[in-house]
């Protein structure tokens, strides 16, 4: 289990019962959108807001603690910023993979912008598709 308090001063923020809820419940599963994410709080903290989660899910975003997954005509979902990887995105159920990033796929990236002359910081790769779950389930 990941040590939240040390994960949230490293970047700068408080370690608030709000933040620590959100970490845990987004630590459980990996990916949740923010609907998702205040039905889940809510049932340990009922007095907390939707703007408070949406407040502090923003927050954590900025300072690097959380990561935004884009999911194409769904609900952004949010993750638990860690190493650089790949989603696997499905536009079907909305699921989301992590799949770690190869040597060769970190090298092809930084080789694109080294040419580029783009001073790259971060990588993140979306694949989107369909998941083999709802592959099977058309195909029944």
């Amino acid at each position: 289990m990941m040590n939240y308090i040390s994960m949230l001063k490293e970047h700068g923020l408080k370690a608030t019962f709000q933040r620590m809820h959100i970490l845990e419940v987004i630590g459980e599963c990996g990916h949740k959108d923010i609907d998702e994410i205040y039905a889940e709080v809510i049932k340990i903290h009922p007095s907390l807001s939707l703007a408070t989660i949406y407040k502090n899910i923003i927050i954590m975003s900025q300072s690097g603690v959380l990561s935004e997954v884009p999911v194409v005509g769904k609900k952004s979902k949010y993750e638990i910023a860690k190493s650089d990887h790949i989603h696997l995105i499905c536009t079907h159920c909305g699921n989301i993979e992590d799949k770690h990033a190869s040597v060769d796929n970190e090298n092809l990236l930084d080789k694109l912008a080294a040419s580029e002359h783009f001073d790259l910081d971060k990588k993140e790769i979306n694949l989107y598709g369909v998941c083999s779950h709802c592959q099977n389930i058309k195909v029944s």
